[in-house]
């Protein structure tokens, strides 16, 4: 198996090394691994593209890339240009150093490189750790995704069913705020929303007396409805959400076809 692999943390980030691992233990002896990573953080940038400016790209080491763009840009080079004539069979997106459910989800650059692998017609993962007061205080806090990613990924691998919907599905993978010994399961579990909590700014001063807004994140120990996934995270199990790119509200548009007839 050849496998591509992204993140939105950076090329040096400790959650791609773990990646990295997982990747190696799924494609086999016989397989390929490769690195197409942002060579800067990323975080935040969800599906964004560099349409209007090119994208440097530098190779590191053997199979391994760094470009300065998103982690979709990172896809793209590395299905149209490092990879073009051995396309990927499967892409890997994190392991994100904090948690992509709920509304995270939507700004997500971990889920923005899955969703390009995904519209590029490709099987595609996006992982990210939880990080909580218990995983912080370990040796390696991705002791979770570490432990658990491998078996979760060929547990999706093994139970992805024919798909025949234009937008190719994803997946987004959650590991809980918890010890890789205390992960109580793998539970599949929609995206949820926090309640009354979301991104805001914070303005500060600088020194020559410019006005600076720094975004701001949510408390992420609120949980979601029961069952969805930062739920099921903070109860301890890894979610498991599938996904596409179809942002169309299905139901509503049928509930509405009489009024707009």
């Amino acid at each position: 198996m050849r496998i591509l692999i992204t993140n939105d943390d950076g090329i040096n980030a400790p959650g791609l090394a773990v990646l990295e691992a997982i990747a190696a233990d799924i494609a086999g002896p016989d397989g390929e691994v490769w690195v197409v990573a942002p060579a800067f953080e990323q975080s935040g940038v969800a599906h964004c593209i560099s349409y209007t400016h090119p994208t440097m790209i530098a190779q590191m080491g053997e199979r391994r890339y760094a470009a300065e763009g998103s982690p979709a840009d990172c896809v793209l080079a590395g299905v149209h240009d490092v990879l073009k004539d051995t396309p990927p069979d499967l892409i890997l997106s994190g392991v994100n150093r904090g948690n992509n459910s709920a509304e995270n989800a939507l700004y997500s650059g971990t889920l923005g490189g899955a969703m390009e692998g995904a519209l590029q017609g490709i099987r595609s993962i996006a992982l990210s750790q939880y990080l909580g007061p218990q995983t912080m205080t370990l040796d390696n806090p991705f002791e979770g995704s570490a432990t658990h990613g491998a078996a979760v990924i060929r547990q999706i691998l093994d139970a992805e069913l024919p798909d025949d919907q234009p937008y190719t599905l994803f997946w987004n993978v959650n590991f809980p705020p918890v010890p890789a010994a205390d992960v109580r399961g793998v539970k599949l579990a929609p995206q949820g929303i926090r309640p009354n909590t979301g991104f805001s700014v914070e303005p500060h001063v600088s020194p020559s007396g410019r006005r600076f807004l720094w975004a701001k994140g949510g408390n992420q120990r609120v949980g979601t409805a029961e069952g969805t996934d930062a739920a099921v995270n903070l109860e301890g199990y890894i979610s498991v959400t599938p996904m596409r790119a179809d942002l169309t509200d299905h139901a509503m548009l049928t509930a509405l076809r009489d009024s707009f007839a």
